[in-house]
């Protein structure tokens, strides 16, 4: 195109350029303008982004193309892409990153369609931008960006801003809870911060987005359980009884456990709260049981670990260790009360 080498661009950003990335290299309007009269070697995919081929886009152009249409204007001729070795000082695309079905194929997801089947391609930009949505990009202004990830060297919100921008188009109740399961048994995210991104986008109203999440939940305390017994086996603690309530002899009901070692008098209890829209006051009720049942166990002598489902997913080794450290620790303390264990 001109004397000015393209080496630090990847291949794709040979093929997908920005007008003013053309004008750049010292390709003039009227010769942009030339190049893209129909039937001619190159074409407008998107205003002000051009492709430098015939033919249909590839999903990576597109997904390219889709962010170098909302990406902020950067003084001309700076490239978009940065060099080699500064991945990490220089975002690619400032304030544009790709969302809902898209982002989610992007992370893996089998439940989502493939990057060709999609007509549109989500892009998240700031609130105060005036961009509109054209062609295969569909832009989703917002107060405030999150953090995108990394994925394949492009800028893809996180899996659970991710899906709720997904689920806000989708009304097929199937649909939404096979991405909302996938997300959690596939390990992509806790199922908390799916509720909070859903609640945030005030999705919690829509029944059938109630009912996945009422699946979604049950889903993640099942694997949560099945965290809970592979942490007791693989890292060689002795066999609790699980999934018990404790009362005192012929006096009130203490509440369930997930795990408990009699012996020594130590429990564990996941901590599977979700917040729920409008019930701020609910979730705090909840957190104000938890700690008044765990008063309440250690008034009478009984250790209780707490564990969220992200700690167990995440650093398994390490609340092992806090289990073990309690579990040795009972020698030194009284000994408990007497409790009943019963079945749950």
């Amino acid at each position: 195109l001109s004397p000015r080498p393209l080496r630090h661009l990847s291949e794709v950003h040979r093929r997908v350029m920005t007008a003013a990335q053309l004008k750049s290299h010292g390709v003039a309007t009227a010769e942009m303008n030339e190049q893209c009269r129909p039937g001619g070697p190159w074409q407008q995919i998107l205003p002000g982004v051009l492709l430098l081929h015939p033919g249909p886009p590839t999903s990576e152009e597109r997904l390219h193309a889709v962010l170098m249409y909302a990406a902020r204007e950067r003084s001309p001729g700076v490239p978009s892409q940065p060099n080699p070795g500064q991945e990490h000082t220089a975002p690619a695309y400032p304030d544009a990153v790709i969302t809902g079905l898209a982002a989610l194929t992007l992370h893996g997801f089998s439940a989502t369609p493939p990057l060709t089947a999609l007509d549109t391609i989500d892009v998240l930009v700031p609130r105060m931008r005036r961009l509109r949505s054209t062609g295969c990009a569909r832009v989703l202004r917002t107060p405030s960006l999150p953090t995108p990830q990394q994925v394949t060297g492009l800028p893809v919100a996180p899996v659970p801003r991710a899906l709720a921008d997904a689920v806000a188009e989708l009304t097929d109740a199937g649909a939404v809870r096979r991405l909302l399961t996938e997300a959690v048994r596939a390990g992509h995210c806790e199922p908390a911060a799916v509720v909070r991104e859903l609640n945030q986008a005030k999705l919690l109203s829509r029944p059938h987005v109630v009912d996945a999440v009422d699946s979604l939940l049950a889903e993640g305390r099942a694997i949560a359980e099945d965290r809970l017994y592979e942490m007791v086996h693989v890292h060689g603690l002795p066999d609790p009884v699980w999934n018990v309530d404790l009362r005192l002899p012929g006096g009130p009901h203490l509440g369930g456990l997930d795990a408990y070692w009699p012996d020594q008098a130590v429990a564990v209890e996941l901590d599977t709260r979700a917040p729920r829209q409008g019930h701020r006051q609910d979730d705090d009720a909840l957190w104000s049981e938890y700690a008044r049942k765990r008063e309440h166990l250690e008034r009478l002598g009984i250790t209780v670990v707490h564990i969220t489902p992200k700690k167990l997913r995440d650093s398994m080794e390490q609340q092992a260790a806090v289990v073990r450290t309690a579990l040795m620790a009972a020698a030194d303390r009284d000994p408990a009360a007497y409790v009943v264990v019963l079945p749950r």
